[in-house]
C-alpha cells in the first residue's frame, strides 16, 4: 500500500489482484515477490530509504533483483504518488515496470515526462468480469526485455476412458464385400463359340405341275324316239 494513500476498499481489492495475476506473469525464470496491500514481504533500501515496491523481480536464484512493478489505481495516478513513488524506484538502476487504469494513461504518460520519470515500459489494466486483461502503451527504447508468461488456463481434468478390447485382426480376404469374394472364387467361364449357322440350300424351285386333263363334255342325250326304240328292241331279245 502506498505510504502516502488510503485507497477505497473496492480499489484496494483490485490492486491486490492485479499484483497477484502479475506475479503469475512475471515468475518465468525468475522469482517474484509481492507486497500486496499492508503486507511487507521485501524491501529495498535507497539512499537510506527502506521501500516496499508492489512487485520485486528477481533473477533466478533470488539474489539479483532485476526490475520493480508499481500498480497504481485511479486515485493513485497524480503528482504526489509519481514523485514519492515512480521516482524514488527508477534510482534503483533496474526497469520500473508501470501499471495504471487505461483511463490514466494520459496522466501518467504526463506526469512521466514533466518530473523525468524513466519508466521502462507503461501498461494498462481492464478488468471485465472475472478476467484481467493487460495492453502495453509505451515501451522505452532502452528498456530490457523481460520475459513475461501468458496466463495460463486451468488444466482439463483427464477422464479415464474405458479400454476397448483389441479388434481381432480380420485378413484381408475377409473384409472384401461377400459378393466380391464370390466372384473371385468361381473361376471366370469361358464363353464357348456359337455355332456358325450353315446355310440352307436354295430351294428348288418346284416344276409347274401339269394343267388337269380336261373331261370330255358329256354326250349328249339321244332323243326319246331313239330310247324307245332300243327299249323295244330290248324287250323283243328277251
Amino acid at each position: 500500500m502506498s505510504p502516502i494513500l488510503t485507497r477505497p476498499v473496492r480499489e484496494q481489492l483490485e490492486h491486490d489482484r492485479v499484483i497477484r495475476l502479475l506475479q503469475a506473469r512475471y515468475k518465468r525464470k525468475t522469482e517474484v515477490i509481492i507486497n500486496p496491500g499492508s503486507e511487507q514481504n521485501q524491501s529495498v533500501t535507497i539512499e537510506n530509504l527502506v521501500v516496499f515496491p508492489d512487485l520485486l523481480i528477481f533473477a533466478e536464484g533470488g539474489k539479483k533483483l532485476i526490475g520493480t512493478v508499481e500498480v497504481e489505481t485511479g486515485e493513485s495516478v497524480n503528482a504526489l504518488e509519481a514523485r514519492a513513488e515512480w521516482g524514488v524506484f527508477c534510482k534503483l538502476k533496474v526497469p520500473m515496470y508501470l501499471y495504471v487504469p487505461p483511463t490514466s494513461v494520459d496522466t501518467a504518460r504526463r506526469l512521466c515526462a514533466e518530473y523525468g520519470i524513466p519508466v521502462a515500459e507503461v501498461w494498462t489494466f481492464h478488468t471485465t468480469f472475472d478476467q484481467v486483461r493487460f495492453t502495453m502503451i509505451y515501451r522505452s527504447p532502452d528498456a530490457p526485455v523481460v520475459k513475461v508468461s501468458a496466463p495460463s488456463k486451468p488444466a482439463a481434468k483427464p477422464v479415464a476412458a474405458k479400454a476397448k478390447p483389441a479388434a481381432k485382426p480380420v485378413p484381408v480376404a475377409a473384409k472384401a464385400k461377400p459378393q466380391a469374394a464370390k466372384a473371385a472364387a468361381k473361376p471366370v467361364a469361358k464363353a464357348k463359340p456359337k455355332p456358325v449357322a450353315k446355310a440352307k440350300p436354295a430351294a428348288k424351285s418346284k416344276a409347274p405341275k401339269p394343267a388337269k386333263k380336261t373331261k370330255p363334255a358329256a354326250k349328249p342325250a339321244k332323243p326319246a324316239h331313239l330310247r324307245q326304240g332300243s327299249g323295244g328292241q330290248a324287250k323283243k331279245r328277251r
